[in-house]
């Protein structure tokens, strides 16, 4: 998916407009936080997360992917 976002005068800066569908994909809400990172195609644009959250999310993914040595392990 890829989406055209606008920039536009915010105060005394620059801002850019985040459609609905696209503020509904990431599930935000006004005042959220929002992390760019840069990739080797470009910018990626992803809700900010918490450390917790960030921790928590990359447990679950090795458990995902190390699900069978994690078993042998707990025998």
């Amino acid at each position: 998916m890829s989406t055209e976002l606008k920039v536009v005068e915010v105060e005394s800066g620059l801002g850019i407009v985040l459609p609905d569908s696209l503020l509904e994909k990431l599930g935000l809400v006004l005042g959220d936080s929002l992390t760019l990172t840069e990739t080797a195609r470009g910018f990626a644009l992803s809700a900010a997360e918490d450390e917790f959250s960030r921790q928590m999310r990359l447990a679950e993914e090795i458990m995902r992917e190390d699900r069978d040595v994690l078993h042998l392990l707990a025998q």
